[in-house]
C-alpha cells in the first residue's frame, strides 16, 4: 500500500480528533465556567525528518504513519466569557484575571465556575460539595446553613466575605504565569503540571456578587469550524478511495499477459 494513502488517512484522523473536540465544546456551551479548546495539527515534511527516520520507500508501517506526517495537539482558550446576573448571593463571578480555589481530596484545583452553595455544615462549597478556599482555609458563613436563612451575605469587589456585616475571611484568588500548564480535570475544574511556576495571589480582578461567568464557547464559530472539519474530512475520504483505486488498477493491469 502506498504511502500516499497513510497520509491522507493521518490527515483524515486528525481532522476527526478536532471535530471530538468541538463536538466537547458544543455540548459545554452553556456550562457556567468552561473553557473551549482548540485543536491543531501541523503536516511534516520528510525531508526535514532525521535520516533514521526517513523510510526507503514510499511504503510505510500502520505503526509509522501518523508519526510521519502530521503533529497533533490541543489547548485551551482563557479568554473570559461573558457574565450572567443570577440574582443569587452565592453566584461569584471574576472580572479580569485569577482563579477561585477548590480543596479536593487530591488536592487543590482551580477554576473560574462560581455558583456555589452552603453546605450543611454553613461552608461554601462548589455545587459538588467541595470546599471554597478562602486566605485561612474553607470559608465557614455560619455554624449551620439553616442559621443562615435570615442573614446577609456579602462579597466585595476585593473578595472579603462578610455575613451582617461582619468580615468572616476572604476568597484566595490566584493565577499562573503559564496558562498553558493548566490541565482540565473534569468539571470545569484545572490544576497545574508537575515542574511548572506555582499560582501567583491575582491582583487585577474583580468578583461581582450575583453574576456568574458563562462558557466562552462561540457556538456560530463551533458550527463553523465544524462544517469545515467535515468537508476536509471527506476530501481525506476521496483521497483515499482515488489512491486505493489506482492500486487495484495497477495490480490488475500489471498482472495481464
Amino acid at each position: 500500500m502506498s504511502g500516499g494513502i497513510y497520509m491522507a488517512a493521518s490527515g483524515a484522523l486528525a481532522y476527526e480528533k478536532r471535530l471530538q473536540i468541538i463536538s466537547n465544546n458544543l455540548a459545554n456551551a452553556s456550562t457556567v465556567g468552561y473553557k473551549m479548546d482548540h485543536g491543531q495539527f501541523q503536516f511534516i515534511d520528510p525531508a526535514d525528518l532525521p535520516a533514521a527516520f526517513v523510510p526507503d520507500s514510499p511504503e510505510v508501517s500502520t505503526s509509522q504513519a501518523q508519526s510521519f506526517w502530521f503533529q497533533f495537539s490541543s489547548y485551551t482558550d482563557f479568554s473570559h466569557g461573558s457574565l450572567k446576573n443570577t440574582g443569587n448571593d452565592f453566584d461569584l463571578a471574576l472580572i479580569g484575571d485569577g482563579f477561585f480555589c477548590v480543596q479536593k481530596p487530591d488536592g487543590v484545583h482551580y477554576t473560574r465556575k462560581g455558583d456555589f452553595t452552603l453546605n450543611d455544615a454553613g461552608v461554601l462549597v462548589t455545587r459538588n460539595g467541595y470546599p471554597v478556599l478562602g486566605d485561612g482555609g474553607e470559608i465557614t458563613v455560619d455554624a449551620s446553613a439553616a442559621a443562615y436563612e435570615h442573614k446577609k451575605f456579602a462579597v466585595d469587589e476585593d473578595g472579603n466575605v462578610s455575613v451582617d456585616g461582619q468580615q468572616v475571611g476572604r476568597l484566595r484568588i490566584v493565577e499562573f504565569p503559564e496558562t498553558g500548564s493548566l490541565m482540565k480535570m473534569g468539571d470545569t475544574l484545572f490544576k497545574p503540571a508537575d515542574n511548572t511556576p506555582p499560582p501567583q495571589e491575582a491582583e487585577d480582578y474583580k468578583v461581582s456578587q450575583g453574576f456568574v461567568e458563562l462558557s466562552n464557547v462561540d457556538v456560530v464559530k463551533m458550527m463553523t469550524e465544524m462544517i469545515e472539519v467535515l468537508r476536509g474530512y471527506e476530501s481525506y475520504q476521496k483521497v483515499i478511495r482515488s489512491a486505493d483505486e489506482a492500486t487495484a488498477r495497477s495490480i490488475n493491469e500489471g498482472g495481464e499477459v
